[in-house]
């Protein structure tokens, strides 16, 4: 009864027989579908670190001077451990970040034994400190010079200057982002480089249209930032650290020298050469929706009018910068300034940024932590594998299967492992590995030493696979218009044509320009002076001992 004479009041009220309908409707999302896939790659990577720790124990690695390298039972945890978080990694199961924490606390449950801690050298303790190794404090710098840049305005000032210049056609977008990426990799590591080319590219995608989604042309701009950034690196000792620490281990063992000018001699056209594959490879790859942007040159003038003179946080954002990379230039011809770290430097001009009040508190909130965590995990990775003996092992035993290849196997397979195990670990680890052991086998092929230490370093500094490969690669993925597994996808053809133009380089180019590719057979390895093997030795136990890798 009481019903009947509700309804009759609220038709009384409504002689419609329905309410108004209310101010705001609000749909329930439908629910999400199950993530098979996501299921079946926290299983694989589970399973297949499972298979590796649990296998029977592998045979010892042995060299050509005898020495066996043992793969110890934390060896195999540490390449377990790694193909997991690899795996997660590359289908994102997990945040990012997320998965580099499992490679601590991974670390902490299997680095307890007191025989393993004494034999490895490795604790829960330091698999945590890695997280903050001066590396990592390295990108934290150069991740705020960008930020710097665009709180200041210089971004925004740089990117519509560009588009005037490039005008309106997205092939000539890519080709002048390309362009200036390569060209500031010359006189600054590549690191500095693509967090400060970052938000300008951000600033440029902008403009392009519809930026809630990506598109093949955002895949292409960033991702071929962070592929040109490792290309223009290799070409001067300025764009990374790998190149003076593999001379370091070239002149120890050989005892010549590599001037400054000789490496950018024969890298100058590699890299330039890459440069423009890699442009032609993301227009056929990720060729961009558009063919051009109508009317993107009239809205950069207009922007770019807009903005006016150049402010006082503009000049001061640019004088620190400036006297950064200035003092990091110098780093590599004054002796004296060699004490000065390179993280430290970084660091110091962004407490300038903030003593001159460019940045703010919400900037420093805006840090992608997540970018930090992935490559303190990498960090931890890879003092893991270098420690354990893991790393050692892989590279003593892929040099047993090319050691008596043709001279040209032996130099490209050389670099193919180098190429490989620097996006696993840090490039300069993967040189610290494989170079001494390399430049004691290549004279029983009759092959020159200069061809190993080249090729290896054209290889280094294109880590295109992986995230963790290098540190452009994960700022790019900070712009979210890729996933790890289309970086992965587009990866695998690119080291491909890589590998090609080393070869043609290696078999064809290097000679004629007078490059040293085979020596007299007859010097073999245990014909060399005992004293290589000693520096050999010396210079992996001067790496094993540093508290800092390089990830430029």
């Amino acid at each position: 009864m009481l019903n009947w004479f509700r309804n009759k009041t609220i038709v009384a009220d409504h002689p419609g027989g329905l309410p108004p309908a209310p101010p705001d409707i609000h749909v329930a999302p439908a629910p999400k579908p199950f993530d098979r896939k996501r299921l079946y790659a926290i299983i694989f990577g589970l399973c297949a670190a499972a298979v590796i720790y649990f296998l029977p124990d592998w045979p010892d690695a042995i060299d050509p001077n005898g020495q066996a390298f043992p793969l110890y039972p934390e060896g195999k945890a540490a390449l377990a451990l790694f193909v997991l978080a690899a795996t997660w990694w590359v289908f994102e199961v997990i945040p990012i970040g997320v998965t580099s924490i499992l490679i601590g606390v991974a670390q902490a449950f299997f680095l307890f034994d007191p025989v393993v801690i004494e034999r490895c050298g490795r604790s829960a303790r330091t698999a945590f400190s890695d997280f903050m190794d001066p590396s990592v404090w390295f990108i934290i710098g150069s991740v705020v010079i960008g930020m710097a840049f665009t709180r200041s305005g210089l971004t925004k000032r740089m990117a519509y200057r560009m588009l005037l210049v490039v005008g309106e056609k997205t092939s000539m977008i890519y080709l002048g982002c390309f362009t200036m990426t390569a060209g500031l990799t010359l006189i600054m590591a590549h690191t500095a480089v693509a967090a400060a080319v970052f938000p300008l590219l951000m600033a440029i995608y902008a403009l392009y249209g519809d930026t809630e989604k990506p598109s093949r042309f955002g895949k292409g701009l960033f991702m071929g930032m962070a592929f040109i950034a490792g290309a223009g690196s290799i070409i001067t000792l300025l764009g990374a650290a790998r190149g003076a620490v593999a001379i370091g281990f070239f002149r120890d063992i050989t005892g010549r020298e590599v001037s400054f000018f000789e490496l950018s001699y024969y890298m100058l056209p590699v890299g330039v050469s890459m440069v423009i594959l890699l442009w032609l490879f993301f227009m056929v790859f990720f060729k961009p929706e558009k063919k051009t942007v109508p009317g993107l040159r009239k809205r950069a003038m207009v922007l770019n009018y807009h903005l006016g003179p150049i402010s006082r946080k503009e000049i001061i954002t640019l004088i620190i910068v400036f006297a950064t990379i200035s003092i990091m230039v110098l780093r590599q011809f004054i002796p004296l300034l060699h004490m000065v770290n390179k993280s430290a430097l970084l660091l110091l001009a962004t407490l300038t940024f903030f003593l001159f009040k460019i940045l703010t508190i919400e900037d420093l909130e805006k840090i992608p932590w997540n970018i930090v965590l992935l490559f303190g995990g990498a960090m931890s990775i890879g003092f893991c594998l270098w420690q354990t003996g893991a790393a050692s092992w892989l590279a003593v035993s892929w040099l047993g299967v090319i050691q008596n290849a043709s001279w040209f196997v032996f130099v490209i397979g050389i670099a193919l492992f180098v190429m490989i195990m620097t996006n696993l670990i840090m490039n300069v680890a993967a040189i610290a590995i494989i170079m001494p052991v390399a430049l004691v086998i290549a004279p029983y092929l009759g092959v020159a030493p200069e061809v190993v230490l080249f090729a290896s370093l054209v290889t280094a500094g294109m880590p295109f696979l992986l995230l963790v490969g290098a540190a452009p690669n994960a700022i790019a993925y900070e712009s979210k218009q890729f996933t790890s597994g289309e970086f992965f996808k587009a990866g695998i053809p690119a080291s491909i044509l890589l590998m090609v133009v080393l070869g043609i380089f290696v078999k064809f180019i290097w000679p004629m320009m007078g490059m040293p590719i085979l020596t007299d057979r007859s010097i073999t390895a245990t014909d060399q002076p005992q004293t290589a093997i000693v520096a050999r030795d010396k210079a992996v136990e001067q790496v094993q001992a540093s508290t800092q890798f390089d990830l430029d």
